[in-house]
């Protein structure tokens, strides 16, 4: 978590503008709640698509979004560190475009041919970094609150009520993609050649390995970014403020990923989104209100 949340504020600056989600009205505290419903959607879809498409259709679309995601994360760092144009007989290439397909493609391609458990977590942790560098750049700090406020709530219904985000974990584990990471116990664990994953996650309080979704790493780290991005610039004893309050949000974060682990060593799954997003809130709040010296907390209010 602090490693993908680390690369997320590093290089969330070489993203462009293009890349903002919403457009350029990142204030809009709509916009949290579209994405909200976008989610709703998509769980609806691929749950409806697990238990009546047959064949492998829904692994080669995630497979796609994997590939696709990691070329639209690579290629703003590489035109940033690469000369952006090669000129080769009378064509001129664009190599950080090139590089970043080859990329995409190579490490999709490895996914789906040896889903090892470092191979899954470091495919992950990379499109983590992407997508919340992209989500905090795209909404400001108020829009930022109600998404991880809604998330947590709609985490803890999917989880606990209507349990269906059991029932998609189930269904997408078995594919051995990235929307979960893995954490084994021992380096010999070997996710690739595991059966009966969800059986394990579900019954075995011993099992070898944890499972975290992809977005309990993602979501928390929405706030520093836009934290960084937003806050005015001081600087406290020549530390810079809103860098500050980012890491803060990311130890709150950490801690709340230290509580929802004492429920998940008992063996049964746990809504991580309300421990989690509630860490790193109250982080932003405490060094908001210790840097700045309100309680603003840099909302931009929509009247």
């Amino acid at each position: 978590m602090i490693i993908t949340h680390m690369a997320a504020l590093s290089v969330v600056n070489l993203y462009p503008s293009e890349y903002k989600a919403f457009g350029e009205d990142t204030e809009d505290p709509l916009n949290p709640l579209l994405y909200v419903g976008a989610i709703v959607l998509v769980t609806a879809a691929m749950l409806g698509v697990m238990k009546y498409s047959k064949g492998n259709f829904l692994q080669y679309a995630i497979l796609a979004i994997v590939g696709l995601t990691l070329f639209y994360v690579f290629y703003p760092v590489l035109w940033k560190i690469i000369p952006y144009f090669l000129k080769v007989g009378g064509m001129y290439l664009d190599i950080p475009l090139i590089l970043s397909m080859i990329l995409g493609i190579s490490l999709t391609y490895t996914l789906y041919k040896f889903p090892e458990w470092y191979v899954i977590d470091g495919i992950g942790m990379i499109m983590g970094a992407g997508i919340a560098a992209i989500f905090g750049m795209s909404l400001h700090i108020l829009p930022v609150f109600i998404l991880l406020i809604a998330l947590a709530i709609y985490d803890f219904i999917s989880v606990y009520k209507t349990k269906h985000m059991v029932s998609l974990a189930s269904g997408v584990m078995k594919m051995k993609v990235p929307v979960m990471l893995v954490i084994p116990k021992k380096l010999s664990y070997s996710f690739y050649e595991k059966e009966g994953i969800m059986q394990e996650v579900e019954k075995d309080k011993k099992r070898d390995a944890m499972f975290i979704g992809l977005g309990d790493i993602i979501i928390p780290g929405i706030l520093p970014v836009s934290a960084t991005l937003n806050l005015p610039p001081v600087f406290v004893y020549g530390l810079y403020g809103p860098y500050l309050v980012a890491i803060c949000s990311i130890l709150g974060a950490v801690i709340g990923l230290l509580l929802l682990l004492r429920f998940v060593l008992k063996g049964n799954p746990q809504a991580g989104l309300p421990l989690l997003n509630t860490g790193s809130i109250l982080g932003y709040i405490l060094a908001y209100v210790i840097i700045y010296q309100n309680f603003g907390l840099g909302f931009v209010m929509p009247w």
